[in-house]
Parts: C-alpha cells; sequence; structure tokens
C-alpha cells in the first residue's frame, strides 16, 4: 500500500511541477507598427494598409484578412490579396467614403501557426468617394471585423486533464496490481 501512495504522491507532484512551470508561449507575433497608424488622423484615405510584426507571418490564400468598419456599421474591405513579406502584410483597401472614424479589425497567421487579431482606428478628415463592401457572410471577414480572438479551449486545460488520466490511471493499475498480489 505504501507503494501505491508514494507512487500517487509522486505522480501529483510531478503533474503540479509541469503545470506550476508551464507558462503561456509568448513567441506569438505582436504588431509594432501599422500605416496607419493606430488613432492617426488622415486627410486622405489610404489605398493600403500595411501591418508589421515583430516576427515572420504566413503567406496563403484566406490566412491573413482585415474589415475596415466605417460609420454606421459599413464595411470596407480589402481590395485583393494581401502581400507577406517576412514581417509585414500589405492589405490593398477599396476607397473609403465619408469622413468618419475607421476600425481596422486584422487577423493574421504567425509563422508558428498561430493566428494573432487585433483593431487599430483612424480618422478619415476629408471624405473619399468610395462606397461601402456589399455584405457578406465569410467566417474569415467575420473573424477580422470582431478581434477577441475566441480561439478555443487554452492548453493547460489539456495538459491538466492528461496528468489527471496519467495519474488516475497509473494508481488504478497498481492497485488492481496489488489487489492480485494479496490474492495469490
Amino acid at each position: 500500500m505504501r507503494r501505491v501512495v508514494s507512487l500517487l504522491l509522486t505522480s501529483l507532484v510531478a503533474g503540479a511541477v509541469v503545470l506550476g512551470t508551464a507558462t503561456p508561449a509568448f513567441a506569438h507575433n505582436v504588431l509594432i507598427s501599422s500605416d496607419p497608424k493606430d488613432g492617426s488622423q488622415l486627410e486622405t484615405a489610404p489605398t493600403a494598409i500595411t501591418l508589421t510584426f515583430d516576427q515572420p507571418v504566413q503567406a496563403g490564400e484566406k490566412f491573413n484578412t482585415i474589415v475596415v468598419n466605417g460609420p454606421e456599421g459599413t464595411r470596407w474591405e480589402a481590395d485583393g490579396e494581401p502581400t507577406v513579406t517576412n514581417n509585414s502584410v500589405v492589405f490593398p483597401v477599396r476607397p473609403l467614403g465619408p469622413a468618419a472614424e475607421y476600425t481596422i479589425g486584422y487577423r493574421v497567421l504567425s509563422a508558428d501557426g498561430h493566428p494573432v487579431t487585433g483593431s487599430l482606428k483612424f480618422t478619415l478628415t476629408k471624405a473619399g468617394n468610395g462606397t461601402p463592401a456589399p455584405a457578406t457572410s465569410s467566417a474569415a471577414v467575420d473573424s477580422a471585423a470582431d478581434p477577441s480572438g475566441g480561439g478555443g479551449v487554452p492548453i493547460w486545460v489539456w495538459i491538466a486533464a492528461a496528468a489527471v488520466l496519467l495519474g488516475g490511471g497509473a494508481f488504478l493499475a497498481l492497485r488492481g496490481g496489488a489487489k492480485e498480489n494479496t490474492r495469490r
């Protein structure tokens, strides 16, 4: 019985050490600059939006998306596919309309495979002659427009579940073996 208790305690301590020393991955991309800059005031609407990150970004169809939300919920989506060069993504943008505040919601895929979401704002001080994009129900566009990053279950939950299952399995295996030994 002491052996079982000792093994169980060792498993629990090992699990606690693993969980206690596990830290979130800090290797995810971080936006380091943008054009236009967050909070800027522009007289002329940008024809492209450039996002620069601290690490490389993956290129590929539908990996990187933005939505430019204007006044009264209008959308001014990218006008074509983005161009990725190392850690920068350039999104061509359709001409903007009224003088107002615009919000850029973005979602890019970092080189490590994790999506990076966020938003920026700028104010157009002189009206342009563009028209909003037609309404769409694209999941990629919706995720860029809502950069809350709803991402799923955190990794620590899976690690904790694995530790509990492993510890429980070891306990049951040893307990079953101990009962067989006492019957003989």
